[in-house]
């Protein structure tokens, strides 16, 4: 595996020095500032060296002819604006009628509207983020960009039953002191532990049952959008090598055949 952080003044250079011959001029040109202004000052230039980096990589071959790379996977911008992102260099091609920057610019589409390309995206089963996810959806199908899967980060444990959840959701003060007393904290009479815990479990419940059914909620959004969703749990201790190991193997295993979604 080998990961590549992009540098849009680098990048700049290196299209400058493929197309136009530039090498020193291209060089002169940083040193005057002219390369940092044009990718500062031209968000949308920034968008074509980026994709077109990328697609460089998907088509670069060894000296056998091969492809130097099976799989080549890029982190875009955020949802709401990926569509804008990835169709840029088809705006290139629109604005520039011919010459090498239309040539390029219809290189990077055909790669990133064939089949082999796919664009996944990440949610979290919260209200903004899936409407941003089905609008992006949709927005990605008008521009016939490729679909892929639908990625549901930091999934919350449920740690309630239906039973649990339906209890949670009233108030059954009575019941909650019992199995606290049964459970060995102490009587349920006024004033004991038992029931000076009740109020608190219960709003904590409460909450849990709250999230269970928004979950439910999002989860039904977007299952009409006839995408297949993957599910990653929430770390609750943070993100570290040993965590990003474990959500590779939870992807893995639910994107292997017979995995579940």
């Amino acid at each position: 595996m080998y990961a590549l952080a992009i540098d849009a003044e680098r990048a700049l250079l290196d299209y400058l020095q493929m197309f136009y011959k530039l090498g020193g001029a291209g060089r002169a040109l940083k040193k005057l500032g002219a390369i940092d202004f044009a990718t500062t000052i031209a968000p949308g230039l920034r968008d074509v060296l980026l994709t077109g980096k990328a697609c460089e990589a998907v088509r670069r071959r060894d000296k056998q002819n091969r492809y130097a790379y099976d799989y080549v996977v890029m982190d875009a911008p955020p949802t709401g604006r990926i569509t804008r992102f990835l169709n840029v260099n088809d705006e290139v091609a629109g604005l520039a009628k011919f010459g090498p920057i239309h040539n390029q610019a219809q290189a990077v589409m055909r790669v990133l509207k064939s089949p082999e390309t796919a664009v996944h995206l990440v949610t979290l089963l919260e209200e903004m983020p899936v409407q941003e996810t089905a609008d992006g959806i949709a927005e990605l199908r008008a521009a016939e960009l490729p679909v892929g899967n639908v990625i549901v980060n930091m999934v919350r444990p449920h740690h309630l039953d239906e039973d649990a959840l339906r209890t949670a959701s009233g108030e059954r003060r009575t019941d909650v002191a019992k199995a606290l007393s049964q459970a060995g904290l102490g009587g349920a009479r006024r004033g004991g532990l038992a029931e000076r815990l009740v109020d608190p479990l219960l709003e904590q419940a409460a909450e849990h049952a709250q999230r269970v059914e928004l979950e439910r909620e999002q989860r039904a959004v977007l299952a009409r959008l006839d995408l297949t969703a993957y599910e990653l749990p929430l770390l609750g201790e943070g993100m570290d090598l040993a965590g990003l190991y474990r959500l590779a193997r939870e992807l893995r295993t639910r994107t292997a055949p017979g995995g579940t979604a």
